[in-house]
């Protein structure tokens, strides 16, 4: 079992932060993160591009290649792989383990659980080493109707660990959890949904942060130059210093 595996399955369950650039995931990683993961609409709004349209391939690569080597573990959000191919996703799965990550995201949309699960396989058999994350988006564009059936067939193609965004009730993770026999689920944590202490205790083992961090980033650059503008003071509070983020850089 690979060290990015392991975090799934320790006394804690992996919280994962997402980030958008080399700064956001070096200062993560220098506040105790042990793995970092990727955000697909930080990448895409950062390049001007639609997120969740499969657009965002290369500068996807051109990230991990940034973050690849950095001291922490690297997860990569990849949409939908980026492609109906599950050849060309395989594809493009190994190039980002010989990049370096350590797990891939891969998100079935409203696309067929049957083509998901040939892309899981397909990536399984080219990137061995690499831990797929297989997303079902059944609660986040849906009700959740279907959620286990296609669960269950990511898990017999064997994706390592499974997502289900979107979902926040307390009862409806605990069954899940129950079902997946062992397998770790990923969920992605709301603010007006289940604290990190309640959801490990229904068992999840993954928490995701998503484009949150992303999102609160952006906010905090429009407050804090609408509140200049204003005339308002703006207190240091937790803003890193010139040199703690100048130094990311060498």
């Amino acid at each position: 079992m690979t060290a990015f595996a392991d975090l799934h399955h320790a006394d804690e369950p992996l919280l994962l932060p997402n980030a958008w650039d080399h700064a956001s995931a070096h200062l993560l990683a220098a506040h105790g993160f042990r793995a970092v993961g990727t955000t697909s609409l930080g990448v895409a709004a950062a390049a001007g591009l639609p997120d969740g349209a499969a657009a965002t391939r290369e500068e996807t690569l051109r990230l991990a290649l940034t973050l690849g080597s950095g001291p922490f573990l690297l997860s990569v959000d990849a949409e939908g792989g980026f492609s109906d191919d599950p050849d060309e996703v395989a594809e493009f799965a190994r190039e980002l383990y010989a990049l370096g990550a350590a797990g891939i995201n891969l998100e079935d949309g409203p696309g067929p659980a049957d083509r998901h699960a040939a892309k899981i396989a397909a990536v399984r058999a080219a990137a061995p080493g690499l831990f797929v994350n297989a997303r079902t988006d059944t609660y986040w564009l849906g009700d959740g109707e279907d959620t286990v059936r296609r669960l269950d067939a990511y898990v017999r193609a064997g994706a390592h660990g499974v997502f289900v965004p979107g979902l926040t009730g307390p009862r409806e993770i605990a069954a899940l959890v129950r079902g997946l026999d062992g397998v770790p689920l990923n969920i992605l944590y709301s603010p007006t949904g289940p604290s990190v202490p309640h959801l490990t205790d229904l068992g999840v083992r993954r928490i995701s942060l998503g484009s949150l961090l992303y999102r609160r980033a952006l906010g905090a650059a429009v407050d804090t130059a609408a509140g200049i503008r204003s005339g308002h003071r703006i207190p240091e509070g937790t803003t890193p210093a010139y040199e703690e983020i100048g130094a990311l850089g060498r």
